[in-house]
């Protein structure tokens, strides 16, 4: 399945799952009434980034040098990705008495403070961060995301491995 794996083709199947992780977190809020806290909604900025990386890739569709390029964006923007569940996965695990307190919404926050101060206190956490209401498999959904994130930035490293073996047999 690999040796048949070209940039194209990675990056669409890339772009898809990007695609139906958002599909389905909009799924969870609107039918499953699980309110993303600012954590998630910055987790799916991230994959909606990769998403974004991965579309242009498979239209663009592109050689060796091309390949390099959009594998490392991907590979970054999950990364950036990955960093952002990560956080979100440790708040779940912290001890009860160690949660911070649930703080203003993301709107809230964007409106009153400077970006870099509006990021300092999402990334903190709050209280509503650490609570898990969903779970699959007793994971997490932001501990899915990790797991998803890591997939994508993987993929990313396959297409461009594949693409560059490919490159030195002809």
């Amino acid at each position: 399945m690999i040796s048949k794996l070209t940039p194209r083709l990675g990056y669409f199947l890339g772009f898809l799952t990007c695609g139906l992780l958002l599909a389905y977190a909009l799924y969870l809020q609107h039918y499953e009434l699980q309110d993303p806290c600012p954590l998630c909604i910055f987790q799916r900025v991230a994959f909606m980034v990769v998403g974004i990386f991965f579309l242009i890739g498979a239209v663009h569709g592109p050689k060796r040098a091309g390949v390099y390029v959009y594998s490392t964006l991907q590979f970054l923007a999950a990364g950036v990705g990955a960093a952002i569940a990560t956080r979100h996965v440790w708040l779940q695990h912290l001890p009860k008495d160690k949660v911070p307190e649930c703080g203003p919404g993301l709107s809230y926050i964007l409106d009153r403070f400077p970006l870099s101060q509006a990021l300092d206190k999402v990334f903190r956490g709050s209280g509503e961060c650490a609570e898990v209401g969903w779970t699959f498999l007793h994971l997490s959904i932001a501990e899915w995301s990790l797991v998803c994130f890591v997939g994508l930035a993987i993929l990313a490293i396959v297409v461009a491995v594949v693409a560059s073996k490919r490159a030195k047999d002809r």
